[in-house]
């Protein structure tokens, strides 16, 4: 549905040429929800409006829907550009005109009659859940439902992409879940592509089929996000990964020194992931059952990435050697991940 190849883009300063983009290839499946994650100033926000051509990549292509979009002519990209959708961190709300005359703005611009635009406006109100806010005005509105309208007007050409750049950065906790929660919804019943620009991990979990980290204008990494969660290649991706998975140890444990090799009357530490139906399994009693050794847990978390539930947990293993390596071997039969982090005296 879209593709960026070997996008670049440049801006002349008063220091120099500076380069937002640094050659991005990019490929998004039709009906997908994409995040593309990145710190301030990464070019998460110059990416996406290259997509819809707000900004002219200075080289590449960016091809949606099967046209080359930096081939076209300016009337032409007007054109495609109702097929693109964009929703803001900011809302950017007519303040003078109510809900309705919000949402029916794009459909007055294209010249569409009265009763075109009820029968556009109304169905979107509805699918926001503002149906009841029509003739509200947005100092009358919280700042999900200002948001809501803003993705009721991003809809109301019909489009087949929808760009979200940081729409849940200034909203509360709570709201940004109902929002993504709708945003999943429209994905869903409507079969839109969506393009999430976040800075929020917890967004990609929540939200996101796949995901692409963009670090000093390039792509650091990407790909499921379930795969980037758990398999986290890149530096700057498990930074974002940590902020919702911790990998530290046990605060009691973080002093003390992690040997590679085994010491006499020490603890081995593992960091265990289970995937998937395999996380309610009782992998632990198992072992305890099987080998004559001691197994603490000493943290763990049950979580969900998507609808999949997701667990972690670190524990100590105590024991005679031969017994842990039999330990070990048999975990590596399961269906889990498993981490040597060490042993501690």
């Amino acid at each position: 549905m879209i593709t960026l190849s070997s996008v670049k883009k440049s801006y002349k300063s008063a220091e120099g040429e500076v380069t937002a983009l640094k050659g991005v290839d990019l490929s998004i499946e039709r009906g997908e929800i994409y995040g593309i994650i990145g710190l301030s100033g990464a070019g998460k926000s110059t990416l996406i409006r290259c997509i819809n051509m707000l900004e002219r990549p200075t080289e590449g292509k960016v091809i949606v829907d099967g046209k080359d979009l930096t081939a076209l002519s300016e009337a032409d990209l007007r054109k495609e550009r109702k097929g693109i959708g964009m929703i803001f961190q900011h809302f950017n709300l007519l303040s003078s005109a109510t809900v309705y005359d919000n949402v029916a703005f794009p459909l007055r611009l294209a010249n569409a009659d009265d009763e075109t635009i009820r029968k556009k406006v109304e169905p979107l109100l509805a699918l926001v859940g503002l149906a009841d806010k029509a003739q509200q005005y947005p100092a009358q509105l919280s700042g999900g439902q200002k948001q809501r309208v803003g993705i009721a007007r991003a809809l109301a050409a019909g489009p087949k992409v929808l760009l979200s750049d940081e729409a849940t950065s200034a909203l509360d906790p709570q709201t940004t879940k109902s929002i993504l929660q709708l945003i999943a919804d429209i994905n869903k019943k409507l079969g839109l592509t969506v393009v999430i620009i976040t800075h929020e991990m917890q967004v990609i979990k929540d939200v996101c089929d796949k995901v692409a980290v963009i670090a000093d204008g390039v792509i650091a990494e990407k790909g499921s996000v379930v795969d980037i969660f758990t398999k986290p290649q890149n530096p700057i991706t498990r930074e974002f990964v940590s902020t919702l998975l911790s990998n530290d140890l046990p605060i009691n444990y973080r002093e003390k020194e992690l040997l590679q090799e085994p010491v006499e009357g020490g603890e081995l530490l593992l960091r265990l992931t289970f995937l998937g139906e395999r996380a309610d399994d009782p992998v632990i009693a198992d072992v305890i059952r099987r080998f004559p050794i001691e197994v603490s847990i000493l943290y763990g978390t049950l979580d969900q990435i998507q609808s999949l539930p997701y667990g972690r947990m670190i524990v100590g293993v105590k024991g005679e050697q031969a017994e842990i390596d039999r330990a070990l071997a048999y975990l590596d039969t399961r269906d889990l991940k498993k981490e040597v982090l060490g042993y501690v005296r």
